[in-house]
């Protein structure tokens, strides 16, 4: 039994040591490891050679319905839901691997990442929530965040139907989801 203990913190490590690499928050990993708050901070400095950000985590839905980040969250989503559906992964680990297959994303695509893995965390939990969920574009078939109460047959994603003030092109941070 003591062999699978030592082998249970080594991966609790390893995770915690992905999530601080990806930029998580003290409390992320808080929530998804057993680890101690105070091995946590110590961990997190050594890793990344600073103190955690404090402060309190997002917890607003509103940023993941304003135009921009609403693509980048929906294409998070969809990666996240996919792994789901295919794969045998803990949570935490659908979370990390879509998360770094977003990021592949986005830089192949020469963008800048605006979903940080906290946030791209907190989406998730919004979603097992309720808070959120993913509704269909009636007309491109994407499905893409939204809240809940969205009336779906004539939902309209911020790609078929951006705002009148986005840019044209690829400077504007638009994602190509084909």
């Amino acid at each position: 039994m003591r062999n699978k203990s030592i082998l249970t913190e080594a991966r609790q490590i390893e995770r915690a040591v992905t999530l601080i690499n990806l930029g998580a928050r003290l409390q992320v990993l808080e929530s998804e490891t057993d680890m101690s708050y105070e091995r946590l901070l110590r961990l997190y400095k050594e890793v990344s050679g600073k103190s955690p950000s404090k402060g309190q985590l997002p917890f607003s839905t509103d940023w993941f319905m304003t135009w921009q980040p609403n693509i980048h969250a929906s294409l998070f989503l969809n990666v996240h839901e996919y792994l789901n559906k295919v794969s045998e992964l803990d949570e935490i680990d659908a979370v990390i691997k879509a998360y770094q297959l977003y990021q592949e994303q986005t830089q192949a695509q020469g963008l800048e990442a605006m979903l940080s893995v906290t946030r791209a965390w907190r989406l998730v939990k919004f979603i097992d929530n309720g808070m959120l969920t993913m509704t269909k574009c009636s007309t491109c078939g994407g499905h893409f965040v939204t809240h809940p109460h969205e009336i779906a047959r004539h939902f309209v994603c911020g790609m078929c139907n951006p705002p009148a003030r986005a840019g044209k092109g690829r400077a504007s941070g638009s994602i190509q989801m084909h």
